[in-house]
């Protein structure tokens, strides 16, 4: 059994993260000592790991109530999960293409600056219309 500093530790979340996600009903089955502190079982441990996750996929606390309700109808409930999971993959993979045109935005515009840096371009700009009748 785990306290909720190990349990901290253990999925690397904050200590008022797991409070609120307990609080919330995320983190089902809580259970206590003989203080009334929350104590956590490995289960529980890889429960709130998958937390992390649902949260890093950009679940709301909603949406992980709501995956939260049909984990625990048990097997019947995996085409409805897997539904959810795609969507949020599909999200995931439209995020991750917008990030990638902005690297490559990025590489393209440091290799500008570094072509009229060598002297290969003539700088110009979009921001100073005068610059293009050079």
């Amino acid at each position: 059994m785990y306290s909720m500093k190990e349990a901290c530790k253990l999925t690397d979340m904050t200590y008022e993260t797991l409070k609120f996600y307990c609080n919330e009903g995320l983190v089902p089955n809580v259970k206590r000592d003989k203080r009334n502190y929350r104590i956590f079982d490995d289960h529980d441990i890889k429960w709130i790991q998958s937390l992390n996750c649902l949260k890093n996929c950009g679940m709301s606390i909603a949406e992980m109530k709501e995956y939260l309700a049909l984990c625990l109808k048990g097997e019947s409930s995996i085409p409805e999960r897997k539904i959810i999971l795609n969507h949020k993959k599909e999200a995931l993979l439209q995020s991750i293409n917008k990030l990638q045109q902005a690297v490559e935005y990025i590489d393209w515009k440091q290799n500008f600056y570094d072509e009229v840096l060598s002297g290969k371009t003539q700088y110009y700009s979009n921001l100073i219309p005068e610059m293009h009748k050079k």
